[in-house]
């Protein structure tokens, strides 16, 4: 249904740091810059843009939130965990998340602020 998702950075450099660590665990590569302002991140084609607002204002995402599937809870673990390390900000810790059945996640922000999570439904 989407070809792509986009996310402001503040500072493309601390995103990307944070985001290569974060996402590494889940199989997500980063893939090259496109131009100066943005950078592509995906499995085999671009999925994922983090980039400087094409309007020049501050990135906003209030009330969004950017989850990534996980192959397993130790995935999950290893993305909170890098993205913590990166430059990231615990917004929910790894574990089970009572809303859906068998559902394992966490939740982090990354330098500008945006949510973002990882979630796996694997029985524990």
């Amino acid at each position: 249904m989407f070809s792509h998702t986009c996310l402001g950075a503040n500072d493309l450099s601390v995103s990307t740091k944070f985001y290569d660590a974060a996402l590494a665990p889940l199989g997500v590569k980063n893939l090259g810059p496109m131009g100066d302002n943005i950078m592509l991140y995906g499995k085999e084609k671009p999925a994922l843009l983090v980039l400087y607002p094409g309007d020049g204002q501050a990135p906003s995402s209030n009330g969004v939130t950017l989850g990534f599937a996980a192959a397993s809870h130790a995935d999950v673990d290893a993305f909170h965990a890098a993205g913590l390390a990166a430059g990231g900000t615990d917004a929910g810790a790894p574990g089970p998340r009572g809303h859906l059945p068998d559902a394992y996640a966490a939740y982090l922000r990354d330098p500008a602020g945006n949510k973002v999570c990882a979630y796996n439904f694997d029985p524990a």
